[in-house]
């Protein structure tokens, strides 16, 4: 049954109620558990029998199970309004209402898209999963209608160029994804094999937790080129440190003595494993110079 902007809205209001309502509610555990860390230290300091060291361990630990329990249901109402809102840019786009949107806002759209993706926070012991940051999908993983990809299309030279697209739909027959340039100035559909389809990051990973889920070092990828929708051959250069920051990149460039620009920062979502084109080696998506 289709959304209507009214349902929307409402849907959307009580769950924001919802995550008000949890924030007090962490804020309230927040307080009781600096005084049980209070009385756990005083309890160390004082040398206190270990039955009791025990008890206050086991009813902190309890308390902090409690907390991140209502964060992580906070973090899911969060999701469940993004979901919403996606689901009414897709009936508006399908009913023909989408608004025409200006390059410069759409290229804050963009960075917003990556700044907002949520971050990967596991439970102890628990591994990133399948598109957190540089971890690939599944190879029988279908996107879903409206996320975004990499996809390699030809454009008006007849040049395959891995831009940056929207799903419109997978046809299961054909085994084919259905997309359409993100770019408002061409917002062109291309029907394309599942191989020329990678689907982003859902997630980001935790440089402190989840190290493992970013790509090393000098590693060559594929990624976005700051204020463009097109992704270009690149070498990291250098790791995002915290879970705000970005990677950056050396993207190809022939017009540098050492065949790479300066570094430029680009965020996980937009940072991809490298596969080459037909054209060879020159790069994933072009030369920058030649772009």
């Amino acid at each position: 049954m289709p959304l209507t902007a009214e349902s929307a809205a409402q849907q959307i209001q009580d769950r924001l109620k919802d995550i008000q309502q949890h924030i007090h509610k962490v804020d309230s555990e927040r307080r009781r558990a600096e005084n049980s860390i209070a009385n756990l230290v005083r309890a160390q300091q004082s040398q206190a029998a270990n039955p009791k060291l025990k008890t206050l361990l086991q009813a902190k630990i309890l308390e902090a199970t409690q907390e991140e329990a209502t964060i992580r249901a906070a973090l899911a109402k969060i999701h469940e309004i993004r979901n919403i809102r996606n689901e009414r840019r897709i009936q508006a786009r399908n009913a023909g209402n989408k608004e025409a949107i200006r390059r410069g806002a759409l290229m804050k759209m963009v960075q917003l898209s990556a700044q907002t993706l949520p971050l990967f926070v596991g439970k102890p012991g628990e591994r990133a999963p399948a598109l957190c940051g540089a971890i690939p999908a599944e190879s029988s993983y279908v996107a879903k209608v409206g996320d975004n990809v990499a996809a390699l299309a030809k454009g008006i030279d007849e040049e395959e160029n891995w831009i940056l697209a929207e799903v419109v739909q997978f046809l299961h027959r054909q085994n084919k994804y259905d997309v359409i340039d993100i770019d408002e100035e061409q917002k062109d559909r291309h029907v394309l094999s599942k191989r020329k389809v990678i689907p982003l990051p859902l997630m980001r990973a935790n440089p402190e937790t989840d190290g493992h889920a970013l790509f090393p070092k000098d590693t060559v990828v594929m990624a976005l080129y700051p204020q463009t929708t097109c992704f270009y051959k690149a070498i990291v250069h250098r790791l995002p440190q915290t879970a705000t920051e970005e990677y950056d990149v050396l993207f190809e460039d022939s017009s540098y003595l050492n065949g790479y620009a300066e570094p430029l920062p680009v965020a996980q979502r937009y940072v991809i494993a490298y596969r080459p084109t037909k054209k060879g080696a020159g790069s994933g998506s072009g030369n920058l110079s030649s772009a």
